[in-house]
């Protein structure tokens, strides 16, 4: 272990105990520990106090962190949701919004004010699942109607956007051609994955093996559930894919695997969101923080005053297409769908690093698109809420880290 020093990593665990520990002894202070996660990686960074920096071990850690972030958010799209009016519904919204984002990242581009408009346009097409699920749950309307066609439309603009954003750009280059026969091939390949895993988990000797095991120290599901996320993240890095793509689809195979959650093992999940957001998922923040370039944001007018233009145009891309659902929610319900569909950081944090590694965007878009998802995790749940007559109650929450158990209570609600 010579030569690898645990510095820093103690400095960003630190901050990723602290912030919600805070955020809990301050209940009135209605903050997702995400935004102060990120601040306070700005405040220990280079660009500000310099107490820490992203060496290897924090590197490793932020990876596995992304990877888990993603893992986690693709274990929140219920495909049973996914059908009928509510699958038609969702699906036009986001076509509507990368349609509305290619045109406003088309404009900005042309006023030399972002760089790549395609790049930027699928930037502005996720919705944060992990803030709007925990909002929806507190105001008492995930298991309506109205909650289940948001969370339909933030599942399908998390996947729509992490698809185009894998086969339109990527590390490795290559023409779309080349990216869509990869991609049809990683496809096949995460089908016949998720295939063989119930096969074999239909076989009573390895079923009675994997109940048998997964409560003593093998915590053998966990276990699995990490070989299967690792398996396919590389499987999607070795096909020259991000591995964002294969960590989501882990998480997604897993939610369309997992039927049987309260028969044999009702605490598999909440197994997974301790490994995830109790170890990983705040170093990534934390260290995500750590990489904001400050310095490109506030140097000059430009920068910073394009944090208010992405946010309108966040809220133009992924608001106005909840248009669509007036007939179905009423015009009220309607802003409020707007306004939870606008909330976007995660995505936004993870794609903006791809980008600038490979020159799409420069430093300064990255930073004032990251400044932009931050101040919509800080106003649009709120002023959603505000419009349904509710108070803020996601103080204190990760990024998801209450929206896995918020969609399993509703489950069980329904």
């Amino acid at each position: 272990m010579t030569g690898v020093g645990l510095g820093n990593l103690l400095v960003v665990v630190a901050v990723g105990f602290a912030v919600p520990f805070v955020l809990g002894l301050a209940p009135r202070l209605r903050l997702p520990a995400v935004v102060l996660e990120i601040v306070a990686g700005i405040l220990i960074g280079p660009s500000v106090l310099g107490w820490a920096a992203v060496d290897d071990p924090v590197r490793v850690m932020a990876v596995l962190g992304l990877a888990f972030l993603l893992f986690l958010s693709g274990l929140e799209i219920e495909l049973d949701r996914l059908r009928g009016r509510v699958l038609a519904l969702a699906a036009g919204g986001f076509a509507a919004s990368v349609g509305i984002a290619l045109v406003v990242a088309t404009g900005l581009y042309a006023v030399d004010l972002s760089g790549s408009p395609v790049f930027v346009a699928i930037v502005l097409t996720a919705t944060s699942l992990g803030i709007v699920v925990p909002v929806l749950k507190d105001a008492g309307a995930i298991s309506t109607p109205f909650g289940q066609l948001v969370v339909a439309a933030g599942s399908i603009a998390d996947f729509g956007a992490i698809i185009l954003l894998s086969l339109l750009f990527s590390r490795e280059g290559g023409g779309f051609g080349s990216r869509a026969a990869v991609l049809l091939a990683f496809a096949v390949l995460a089908v016949a994955v998720g295939g063989a895993v119930l096969a074999a988990e239909r076989l009573p000797s390895l079923s009675a093996a994997l109940v048998r095991l997964q409560d003593t120290t093998a915590q053998i599901r966990v276990r699995g559930a990490f070989l299967l996320l690792v398996a396919l993240a590389a499987l999607a890095e070795s096909l020259g894919l991000e591995t964002i793509l294969g960590a989501f689809v882990a998480g997604l195979l897993i939610s369309a695997l997992d039927r049987d959650e309260v028969m044999t093992h009702p605490e598999f999940r909440l197994k997974l969101e301790a490994v995830g957001f109790g170890v990983f998922v705040p170093v990534f923040f934390v260290s995500s923080g750590m990489r904001f370039d400050l310095d490109a944001l506030t140097a000059g007018g430009r920068p910073l005053a394009l944090v208010p233009i992405f946010l309108v145009a966040l809220a133009l891309a992924r608001g106005l297409p909840a248009l669509l659902y007036r007939r179905e929610l009423g015009p009220r319900r309607a802003v409020v769908a707007g306004l939870l569909q606008a909330t976007s950081l995660p995505f936004i944090v993870a794609a903006t690093q791809i980008g600038t590694e490979i020159g799409a965007i420069d430093a300064a878009t990255a930073a004032a698109l990251v400044g932009a998802g931050i101040v919509s995790v800080l106003l649009f749940p709120a002023a959603a809420l505000v419009v349904l007559g509710r108070q803020p109650a996601y103080a204190g929450s990760t990024v998801s880290g209450a929206s896995t158990g918020a969609s399993r209570e509703a489950r069980g609600s329904q």
